[in-house]
């Protein structure tokens, strides 16, 4: 039910606690910030609005009514609860701003955020960040409910509800171990050959298959599954054995190409290249917080 108009001033009420713990008008007045007319004036505004006298006035001053210390009782609870709402709500306020939650994909958590967290660390201490992992899919959805206030995923596809800034490129490439036959072939491989092979992918739901799968789409092809892997490096695992070819991040095997465990196929009719895109629920403005992280990734 709403509350009768017109409502007391708080303000109105804290001064009058004030003179109710024995100050003059004028005291209590220089105590709150206000001159002595001004705080006169509110104190005839609080009394019209409550209908009752609160005050005696005389020439040795203001005293309490019986209504006035009836209403002081009341007040006293009133401002109160006031001064513990405000103390409440800065306290959710700064919590707000030095805790950020974020969710990225995997391959972002894995090979990205360690270094932008540590940038935010040595700039920003008071920032603290929780870390949410999993596919693409599954932090979009952490972000559009509300779970996430930043989520970094790669692929191309927009998705409904969420805006978003490119951070970063970061190319697919197709690897093999260094004792499968693909190892030793003197052509490149065509967009058809990759399909026709069964190949270990992530599962459903990972940026990384998306993009695979929309690249051989726009040539009328669809890849074949041997085995789904939910990580990385579970694949790269497989991959190193000469099983089957993979596409991975080239951020993801950068490692395992220098040791010669793993050996880049060009595919050069194939467009694997993808953009690591930070996300957050539209129509709302990143919080400073999620705004200094971005800032981070934006430089490195």
């Amino acid at each position: 039910m709403p509350l009768p108009q017109p409502l007391p001033d708080v303000g109105s009420l804290d001064l009058l606690l004030t003179i109710a713990g024995g100050h003059s008008i004028s005291e209590a007045a220089e105590m709150h910030g206000m001159t002595q007319p001004a705080a006169s004036q509110r104190l005839r505004t609080l009394e019209r609005v409550l209908g009752v006298s609160l005050l005696r006035r005389s020439r040795a001053g203001a005293t309490l009514t019986p209504a006035g210390e009836a209403t002081v009782e009341w007040a006293r609870r009133v401002v109160d609860d006031v001064r513990a709402l405000l103390a409440t709500t800065a306290a959710l306020r700064s919590d707000a701003r030095a805790h950020l939650r974020v969710a990225a994909s995997m391959t972002v958590a894995e090979y990205l955020v360690p270094a932008w967290l540590q940038a935010l660390g040595a700039t920003r201490p008071d920032i603290t960040v929780s870390l949410q992992m999993g596919n693409t899919a599954q932090v979009r959805e952490l972000v559009v409910s509300g779970e996430a206030d930043l989520g970094f995923v790669e692929g191309r596809r927009s998705v409904a509800h969420l805006a978003g800034r490119d951070v970063v490129g970061d190319d697919l490439v197709v690897v093999v171990g260094a004792s499968h036959p693909w190892r030793r072939r003197r052509r490149a491989l065509t967009p058809s050959e990759l399909a026709a092979t069964p190949l270990v992918l992530r599962e459903v739901g990972s940026g990384t298959r998306e993009v695979l799968v929309d690249a051989l789409a726009d040539l009328g092809l669809e890849p074949k599954v041997l085995v789904e892997l939910g990580s990385t490096t579970a694949i790269k695992s497989v991959v190193a054995t000469g099983t089957a070819p993979a596409v991975l991040s080239s951020l993801a095997v950068a490692e395992e190409i220098r040791s010669g465990q793993l050996v880049v196929v060009d595919c050069p009719g194939l467009a694997l290249q993808r953009t690591v895109r930070a996300v957050w629920p539209e129509r709302r403005v990143p919080s400073a917080a999620a705004q200094v992280l971005l800032d981070v990734a934006l430089r490195r």
